[in-house]
């Protein structure tokens, strides 16, 4: 999603799960303050349209289910974000409005919201017990991140930076082709430089 902009007033967590019902805003919350969400760009809405269709798909039976953008999740008691997309095995009746166990969840990041995807919910994504994987993807070229939670709590760092490779998303059970999340996203192509060597 779009870079953050924090508005200023501090507001418990009741408050703030009874606004989000009503508002047509979406705003994330961290600690009592509440940050409204941006807009996004095509090729973020591509890029989580694909990994959502592909995960919705293979997951059309089962306990977990797959959210694009509009389903919170509660990374901790005091905060809630929206992930692009997310995978989450919770009893639905809990709450319609947000999610506390995700298996699966998935961040694509550009420039202005990068250092946040990779430091600040990097951190608080890895607290949550229930979750096994946390993907970032760059809609500004061909890169995925993916932090594995591997035997005592470690994570495991696995970088794919080639359409020709496989992304495993072990926790659902799913490999995706690179080229198959980055379909219909269409990256300018670089200009050569042209080496010129000085005369002698």
């Amino acid at each position: 999603m779009g870079l953050a902009e924090k508005k200023i007033e501090y507001i418990s967590v009741e408050d703030y799960l009874e606004g989000e019902k009503i508002s047509p805003i979406k705003y994330e919350y961290i600690d009592g303050e509440v940050y409204a969400m941006a807009g996004a760009s095509d090729y973020h809405n591509r890029l989580s349209g694909n990994l959502f269709k592909a995960l919705d798909d293979y997951l059309e039976e089962g306990n977990c289910e797959t959210f694009i953008a509009d389903m919170k999740v509660q990374a901790s008691e005091n905060v809630f974000y929206y992930p692009d997309v997310m995978v989450a095995c919770d009893d639905a009746n809990i709450s319609r409005f947000y999610r506390k166990q995700p298996r699966l969840i998935v961040e694509v990041t550009s420039p202005s919201t990068e250092h946040i995807d990779r430091t600040e919910k990097l951190s608080a994504y890895k607290q949550i017990k229930s979750l096994k994987e946390y993907v970032i993807v760059s809609q500004d070229a061909v890169r995925i991140d993916v932090y594995r939670r591997m035997r005592g709590d470690r994570w495991q760092w696995e970088l794919l930076t080639d359409v020709s490779e496989e992304l495993r998303l072990e926790s659902v059970g799913l490999a995706l082709s690179v080229a198959q999340i980055y379909r219909r996203v269409k990256f300018p192509a670089r200009s050569k430089q042209r080496l010129v060597v000085p005369e002698q």
